[in-house]
């Protein structure tokens, strides 16, 4: 079954087709022979040699980045895929963040209003800081912001401005639906998850250290496909965050966009 599962993300994500091909032509061509001898010897040699050729193409080919090349970066790496890539044919989103005003812009915003929430099973859950709990604030200001000196908005101003955008989408009425919840601590990271329960799924985890500035902070870009193990860890902590943090009452009218 795994082998298949990689058998199908590898054509959804158009690589190695021309390896799968061959691989079913010459399984064909095996078939046949042994159910019959209607396949002519010179067309079974052109598969053979085929079949060669499309191995050695292969060997030329450079050796594709492993392990931390292909999982490990930093921001600049991730903000270079545009936004509407990343939330592409998605409708289920999961982010945890202290105040999820870097991820969350308001372009962004409006990317999950025209596109995920336009689907009406879609979902977008998002985590947030308690700004109640202020010795928990108080501590991740001085992690986050103190460590960056070219913070442009200190974390209770963005923690603020994010919880009025969040109650601005939850009542934007999309056939999709927007959620929000506070957790009482920062547990040092930042979480993006994407159809989590799909096979497709895919986890970016930001670790946020100490003394370093935003854009060097680690990040871990982990696919259910291939990291399965440590995919399904982060998934589980976006759903402990998210049943042990503090559910936003939702008011009697919801602030309506301008």
């Amino acid at each position: 079954m795994r082998f298949l599962r990689r058998v199908k993300a590898d054509v959804r994500a158009r690589k190695n087709i021309e390896t799968y091909v061959m691989a079913l032509i010459l399984l064909l061509f095996a078939v046949v022979s042994v159910i019959s001898d209607v396949v002519p010897e010179e067309v079974k040699w052109a598969a053979v040699l085929a079949g060669l050729g499309v191995l050695l193409y292969r060997a030329t080919l450079p050796e594709q980045p492993r392990g931390g090349r292909q999982v490990l970066g930093d921001r600049a790496g991730f903000d270079d895929t545009p936004v509407p890539r990343l939330f592409d044919g998605v409708r289920d989103v999961r982010v945890f963040a202290p105040s999820a005003a870097n991820l969350l812009s308001p372009y962004v915003c409006e990317t999950l209003r025209t596109s995920v929430l336009q689907r009406r099973d879609a979902t977008v859950r998002v985590v947030v800081l308690d700004p109640g709990q202020e010795e928990a604030v108080r501590i991740a200001r001085s992690q986050l912001d103190e460590s960056d000196d070219h913070q442009l908005q200190s974390l209770p101003v963005a923690l603020g401005a994010m919880l009025e955008r969040l109650a601005r989408m939850r009542g934007w009425g999309t056939p999709g639906k927007v959620e929000y919840r506070l957790f009482p601590y920062n547990p040092g990271f930042s979480l993006v998850l994407t159809d989590p329960d799909d096979w497709q799924g895919r986890a970016i985890v930001e670790l946020h250290g100490a003394g370093r500035s935003t854009f060097a902070r680690m990040h871990v870009d982990l696919t259910r496909e291939r990291h399965e193990r440590w995919y399904a860890y982060w998934v589980e902590q976006f759903d402990y965050l998210w049943e042990t943090a503090r559910q936003v009452e939702t008011p009697a009218r919801e602030p309506e966009d301008s």
